[in-house]
């Protein structure tokens, strides 16, 4: 089983925070379908369904926002999807969408495609904190999504939180996790706020405009979520994900056990365990090469090492954590070593072959991982 992943870079408008590639040029989207359709026709992981034992687990729509794709756009891209590959009847279907791109008529719309998971991007309840991250929409309107997605008929939705703003104050984010919790979703991702470097947000912290939290307001933020998220019956079960039990991101998890994936679309990325590649992240040049039936790419050849490292940065990120049974005996020596000075000091803890963070690790995952790395 895979997965496959499918990019839509359109945005109405650039959130100040966002170093994915996307662009605001929607007068680009027809074509752009017409050339995802031509790639996903090239690269379908298998081309004649009925004579192939493997199928799609998990297929997921993100951004950029595809919820600024027509219907018919939308229509075109699963028809293509399901003719040119074998699709597991229970397959996870998500869709990224925007509160404000949720009408009744669009929730109605897509209830009719495969869809049965939706990912929405609600990030605050604060309109003043939405407004400075550029979103288009409202706290109001998160709620209103919300409801007009169930009487849809979705039970499977899944909501995206930040904190870590410039200012903000523990009360104010619990005042966040509050409303979430109403909210009653299924799935809830959470992300600290990040200064990516090329970003308006990043611009604003170089010019001395806003400045970060300190680490140890992030911490207690962070362990806040998890205290209240699992009190509220949600399983923490990576690093920055939280799911009712039965309703983890499957498309997700596939990414952190290591399966394979296609990545269609500009900028997309593919897994395939022995390499890795990326497609180029220009749309105008995407679109040419699919119109000549070229895929313009780079690629890696994972070398031991480098999966030892992937495997250890991914692995560690979840509840399970990393199976030393999995790794060589070198490996597994090298690992063990690393990791001991973190078990002694309670960040790490070894249950049987399993290598995993305690809850205290989790806030320095990164330096961790890094420690357990080879380099």
């Amino acid at each position: 089983m895979a997965g496959l992943y499918i990019h839509i870079p359109f945005c109405s408008s650039r959130c100040v925070y966002c170093g994915f590639y996307s662009t605001t040029g929607l007068m680009l989207r027809e074509q752009y379908v017409d050339a995802l359709c031509q790639e996903i026709k090239m690269r379908s992981f298998h081309p004649n369904p009925p004579k192939n034992e493997g199928s799609l687990s998990t297929i997921y729509l993100g951004g950029g926002t595809p919820s600024q794709l027509t219907i018919p756009q939308l229509r075109q891209i699963f028809d293509t999807i399901y003719i040119y590959n074998k699709v597991e009847n229970d397959a996870e279907v998500t869709i990224e969408v925007n509160p404000d791109d949720v009408t009744p008529a669009f929730a109605t719309a897509i209830q009719q495609l495969p869809i049965n998971r939706i990912s929405m991007g609600a990030q605050t309840f604060n309109d003043e904190r939405l407004h400075f991250l550029r979103r288009r929409h409202s706290s109001l309107q998160v709620h209103q999504a919300i409801e007009t997605l169930r009487q849809s008929g979705f039970q499977n939705i899944s909501i995206d939180l930040m904190y870590g703003f410039p200012n903000q104050t523990l009360e104010e984010w619990q005042a966040d996790i509050d409303e979430a919790l109403q909210l009653n979703v299924e799935h809830i991702s959470t992300y600290c706020l990040m200064y990516e470097e090329g970003t308006p947000l990043y611009r604003l912290l170089e010019q001395g405009q806003i400045a970060e939290i300190d680490e140890e307001l992030e911490r207690k933020m962070y362990f806040s979520l998890i205290n209240c998220l699992e009190s509220a019956g949600y399983e923490h079960y990576e690093i920055s994900n939280f799911a009712r039990p039965g309703y983890r991101s499957r498309h997700n998890s596939s990414y952190w056990k290591g399966i394979p994936y296609i990545g269609i679309g500009a900028a997309a990325h593919s897994f395939d365990i022995q390499t890795r590649s990326w497609n180029i992240a220009d749309i105008q040049q995407y679109i040419a090469a699919m119109k000549q039936g070229e895929r313009r790419f780079e690629a890696e050849t994972l070398d031991e090492d480098t999966r030892y490292n992937d495997n250890v940065t991914v692995a560690l990120r979840t509840c399970e954590g990393l199976d030393l049974s999995t790794l060589t005996d070198k490996q597994r020596t090298y690992c063990k070593n690393n990791a001991q000075r973190h078990m002694e000091a309670g960040l790490l803890k070894l249950t049987g072959n399993q290598l995993s963070l305690t809850k205290e690790g989790l806030f320095v995952s990164d330096m961790i991982m890094s420690d357990l790395m080879i380099v």
